[in-house]
């Protein structure tokens, strides 16, 4: 082999190793990648139902259900509903009709199973996610001015 050929080769093998490194770290953050969906949109598109992904939005009022360990409740984003279900310990500021993000995985049956639940963790803080999908829908209610906030009250 030549030079000109060698060096072929050598472009030619470097270019392999990296599609083929570029191509497991896609593989790799392709299963740690986790979408935020409101309810409107998750009954929208169509979702592998092992699919890991958060949904956000309110706490619908009176559908809080405790059976043991498992609650159920309904996520509401003003333009569609969606089934919960968790088994575990739930954030201490979990409330209906207060702001929620679950994390987990879409049902066969249609319900979400969440695995992780976050609430949020005063009167003004709202997932930025959650917000954006509530005022889409013309469910946003602003917050509440306190003396933190510029134009608050004492």
């Amino acid at each position: 082999m030549n030079r000109r050929q060698q060096r072929a080769v050598l472009i030619g093998a470097g270019l392999a190793i990296v599609t083929a490194a570029v191509a497991l770290v896609m593989t790799a953050l392709d299963d740690s990648l986790t979408f935020f969906y409101g309810p409107s949109e998750l009954v929208e598109k169509t979702v592998a139902p092992q699919q890991r992904l958060r949904l956000g939005g309110l706490v619908e009022p009176g559908t809080v259900q405790r059976v043991g360990e498992t609650v159920r409740f309904v996520v509401t984003d003003g333009g569609a509903t969606m089934p919960v279900r968790y088994t575990g310990v739930l954030p201490d500021l979990f409330r209906e009709g207060q702001g929620v993000v679950a994390e987990g995985r879409l049902s066969p049956e249609g319900y979400f199973v969440a695995d992780t639940i976050l609430a949020k963790h005063d009167e003004n803080y709202m997932p930025r996610e959650v917000a954006d999908v509530l005022k889409k829908n013309g469910e946003w209610r602003d917050p509440v001015p306190t003396a933190d906030t510029p134009g608050g009250r004492p």
